[in-house]
């Protein structure tokens, strides 16, 4: 990303352990306890310091200020208390919301999407994943452009820009709508390879495997250990951006590719859903997908839920599933197993990808599933 003055990113890498207060209202939201667990790990995984966390409970928005006058005073006694540099809300503001409450609380005001492109932004490794978050985050701050970014002038020189009677507000919004038509054209390049290999693979008669589920399920960790591939996986949110394809062989005449990608998460931002979208073909464009499941967690169910409502939003809910609950080294008098439903085909799993246990019934039920895979090459 570029730099740019009075930045609109969430967080300075030399400011991480500055003071930042939490704001998760409720607006009789059932998942208002696991949303703000996964909010706090969201906010954890950027290694920030949480000073405060401020409840509240409303009917709808205040429009002005996202949270009532009354609860915006609590917030601005927080910051000054604990000398904050930062404030995130649980929630989407818009624009004027998050203009409003930097000027009352004189800091700086994040949203929910905004914490999440930073993550992201902090977590892309490869060129593809870089303009991927680029350009989700340009998308999300246009609506946000008020002040001048003159330095995006450098992208093109800068000398001679500004057109006859063009305002600088206006000269920004046409240099980052410049910057993010350059980056669509880049990332159209990058798809088509990708399109290409996918081809491929179709002709070789090569089905994909996707790995998807919730971001810190141990997709990755699984990936590894059934490929013996060297991805980068953490116990932290979006550990993974950048899809990974090995192929995987079963036996002598089969293989079949699989697929790691990126973890979904409540309410994944439209941005980023439209930024990924080449990713995620390998996800609506699969033969099979693993929707890997945390076996040990409470909201399991629900964390289901929330998968399967991105995968419709994607388009890939057609596409069949097979779930897998992992980390069943973490619960007592667990053992790898497997459960077929009443046709006899194999329904979910239940395997340890750190420890290893069940990662053979993994590899005997995908060569069940794809019994006649034989590569043409």
């Amino acid at each position: 990303m570029f730099d740019r003055p009075d930045s609109n990113a969430a967080f300075d890498e030399s400011k991480e352990k500055d003071a930042v207060v939490l704001v998760h209202l409720n607006f009789n939201d059932p998942d208002f306890a696991e949303s703000e667990q996964e909010f706090i790990e969201l906010v954890n995984s950027t290694g920030a310091k949480i000073s405060t966390i401020i409840h509240g409970k409303r009917h709808r928005p205040d429009s002005k200020f996202f949270a009532g006058t009354g609860k915006v005073e609590e917030i601005r006694e927080h910051v000054v208390a604990n000398h904050a540099v930062l404030v995130l809300f649980n929630h989407d503001l818009s624009p004027s919301q998050e203009r409003n409450l930097e000027e009352k609380l004189q800091c700086r005001v994040i949203g929910r999407t905004g914490l999440i492109l930073d993550i992201f932004a902090r977590r892309a490794r490869s060129h593809e994943g870089k303009l991927q978050v680029e350009l989700a985050q340009l998308r999300h701050l246009s609506t946000r452009l008020v002040r001048g970014w003159t330095h995006l002038e450098r992208q093109k020189g800068g000398i001679g820009l500004r057109g006859p009677g063009e305002t600088q507000l206006e000269t920004d919004r046409r240099l980052l709508g410049q910057r993010i038509k350059s980056l669509r054209k880049r990332l159209s390049k990058v798809q088509s390879q990708r399109d290409q290999g996918r081809r491929s693979r179709q002709r070789g008669g090569v089905p994909v495997i996707s790995l998807v589920g919730y971001t810190n399920m141990g997709k990755s960790t699984l990936f590894n250990r059934i490929t013996s591939a060297q991805v980068y996986a953490d116990d932290r949110l979006f550990a993974t951006l950048d899809p990974t394809l090995r192929r995987l062989k079963l036996h002598d005449a089969q293989a079949v590719v699989l697929a790691d990608t990126v973890g979904f998460i409540r309410k994944l931002p439209h941005d980023l859903v439209e930024s990924f979208s080449s990713t995620l073909d390998e996800t609506r464009d699969a033969a099979l997908l693993l929707h890997i499941v945390d076996a040990g967690a409470p909201d399991r169910d629900d964390l289901i839920s929330h998968v399967d409502d991105v995968l419709q939003q994607i388009g890939a809910e057609d596409v069949p599933q097979l779930i897998v609950y992992n980390k069943i080294d973490k619960l007592d008098d667990h053992a790898a197993r497997l459960e077929r439903d009443q046709d006899g085909k194999i329904i979910r799993l239940w395997v340890s990808a750190q420890t290893g246990e069940g990662m053979e019934l993994l590899r005997k039920t995908i060569q069940e599933y794809f019994p006649e895979v034989a590569p043409k090459y």
